[in-house]
């Protein structure tokens, strides 16, 4: 028997006051047995210790735009397992953290959560905070922040020596369970925390005067000093280098609390997680392993259920064979025979009882992106000859040299503010260097793909019309074009402002497989593309004859696209011959 709290905060039933805490007992996880309206959605708090489960989701069902996301969804999140969420844009990984954090209601079901669990959701920051970064990561210890205070107050009656004597024992008590739950290492937490995301230099700054950018990665500190009994995180390694990735990937797996990551980036997720969650089709399907053993199983579970599928139909065939061919003797017979048309009505209710297989989607819609250049560039299509660049004291860049030749692809690393952006930049002539030679070569044509595609587009503008102002084509043609990039029927019609970031990217790359350009600049190209959508950006650039330069900490990509490095490090860039995998080691020395 176990005891469960339905949380009032979330149910508001008839006659039941938010401040009355309903109790129900029954044998757990025997649910069914409470009587629940079917359009309600209850959550439950199970005591801890009453079973080893941190979350269930049972049965969840959630509408969204007057779209089923799904309706029987079911997920069991353990205390200290790790686990990988993944599957397509707008399958509802995010909007299942949603639920278990409460931000969202689900429409019907029911979620369990441990009682007193403490859950850290990456989304979960501030949009201001009056202080400072520092300040607003001291936050993260409000446990021990109380404690901090309590000690204070009692110094301050210690002064008074008619109550020295027990504010002493009291702050001695007091003082103990402050310094056992971490209170005098506060500061050196948030040390290592800052230190190993890369945001030291921030700590002084105003929190209200940080990039989006800057903000997650500040979050995700908050986030991980929490230290709760369960992480969500949602695509965390977005806004992080290549050295702060790593530094998180060895954090995660030393990590004692449950940890459910978001993520599509298959280095990361091998690196951290133990079981892989996959959402498809409103269902959660779970595999044990990482993300290379979650690709072989499923792949191997998909040719047994197509394999399956096809001897059902084939089963399914034969049967109706054999119902009409006695159906054709019984009515040959004089006088018919009953005992075949007999036989035959017996075989079709047995066909009709039989539960059928869907058919599985061995090979899910993608986008058709082929990049081809029309035309060829010069030999010679990037040359960058002592280019410096200084923003105040500070020189970002410092007599770079990079040559650049036809067909060749070359990705830059370096940390976040190295001044990779600020170079392609420079190279697309948005920026002026503040001394050297920028020198493009003849009939290159530029496609540039930022972080943030489409950020200057009005968000009021519809997707199709957008892209007729970019492409000269009809709507019919712009919609079939579209379609190609999953874009299917109304979608086209929708504002530019309601775009998720992996459509945004989408439709931009739609553009460039139309414009005949020869020279692709990327910069960080897969933050917001599915695994699916990023596979098809890998072997289209395979086979793109044009050349490419790029941003990225995405290591798959940069294994599998670039066959150069450069690394940028204190102003300087150091090309090594090889992709990331086999020059990485030349980093670690120049840094």
């Amino acid at each position: 028997m176990c005891r469960i709290y339905l949380s009032t905060t979330r149910l508001k039933r008839k006659g039941v006051s938010e401040n009355h805490t309903l109790r129900v007992v029954f044998l757990y996880p025997y649910f069914p047995f409470v009587r629940v309206r079917q359009s309600s959605c209850l959550t439950f708090f199970i005591e801890k210790g009453a079973d080893n489960v941190l979350i269930t989701l049972k049965d969840v069902k959630k509408i969204m735009g007057g779209n089923i996301l799904f309706e029987k969804l079911n997920l069991e999140l353990k205390p200290g397992e790790k686990l990988g969420l993944v599957g397509r844009n707008g399958s509802g990984k995010s909007t299942i953290f949603k639920l278990i954090t409460g931000t969202e209601i689900c429409d019907d079901g029911q979620i369990f959560i441990r009682k007193q669990a403490k859950i850290g959701y990456l989304e979960q920051i501030p949009v201001g905070h009056a202080g400072t970064v520092k300040q607003y990561l001291m936050g993260a210890f409000e446990d021990l922040a109380g404690l901090q205070e309590r000690m204070r107050k009692l110094e301050e009656q210690m002064l008074d020596p008619e109550k020295m004597e027990k504010a002493l024992a009291t702050y001695g008590e007091v003082q103990t369970a402050f310094a056992e739950a971490g209170g005098y290492e506060m500061d050196a937490q948030i040390a290592r925390t800052a230190n190993g995301l890369h945001i030291t230099q921030l700590l002084e700054e105003p929190f209200t005067k940080l990039s989006g950018g800057e903000k997650t990665k500040v979050g995700l500190a908050y986030v991980l000093l929490q230290q709760p009994d369960l992480l969500l995180l949602d695509e965390p390694t977005n806004h992080l280098d290549l050295s702060a990735i790593e530094w998180l990937e060895n954090f995660l797996a030393n990590y004692g609390g449950a940890i459910c990551i978001i993520s599509h980036d298959q280095y990361f997720l091998d690196a951290t997680v133990s079981r892989i969650a996959d959402l498809e089709d409103g269902e959660v399907t779970v595999y044990t392993g990482n993300f290379t053993s979650y690709l072989k199983q499923k792949e191997a579970k998909l040719l047994q259920e197509f394999e399956a599928y096809k001897e059902q139909q084939k089963k399914i065939k034969k049967m109706k064979e054999t119902i009409k061919r006695l159906r054709l003797w019984a009515n040959q017979a004089n006088p018919p025979n009953e005992g075949l048309h007999k036989r035959a009505r017996n075989m079709e209710r047995a066909l009709e009882r039989m539960e059928k297989l869907s058919r599985p989607n061995i090979d899910p819609a993608k986008m058709k992106l082929r990049l081809s250049a029309d035309e060829r560039s010069g030999e010679d299509v990037i040359r960058l000859e002592s280019i410096s660049k200084c923003f105040g004291d500070k020189e970002v860049l410092r007599d770079i040299m990079l040559h650049v030749r036809y067909k060749e692809r070359v990705a830059i690393v370096g940390d976040n503010g190295s001044g990779k952006s600020t170079l392609i930049k420079i190279v697309l002539g948005s920026l002026n260097a503040d001394s050297g030679i920028v020198k493009v070569g003849s009939a290159v044509q530029v496609g540039y793909l930022p972080q943030h595609a489409l950020e200057d587009a009005d968000p009021a503008m519809r997707m199709i019309d957008y892209f007729r102002t970019v492409i000269s084509v009809t709507e019919a043609e712009a919609r079939h074009l579209l379609a190609a990039f999953m874009f299917y029927g109304y979608a086209v019609f929708q504002p530019i402002g309601r775009l998720s970031g992996g459509e945004r990217m989408r439709l931009k790359l739609a553009i460039f497989m139309h414009q005949g350009i020869n020279l692709l600049i990327l910069d960080e190209p897969t933050n917001h593309l599915d695994l699916e959508s990023r596979e098809v950006l890998e072997e289209a650039l395979g086979r793109f004859d044009g050349t490419v330069l790029g941003i990225s900490h995405d290591r798959h990509l940069l294994n599998s696209c670039f066959d150069q490095t450069a690394y940028l490090e204190n102003g300087v860039l150091h090309r090594y011959p090889g992709n990331y995998e086999e020059t990485k080691d030349h980093w670690k020395v120049v840094k």
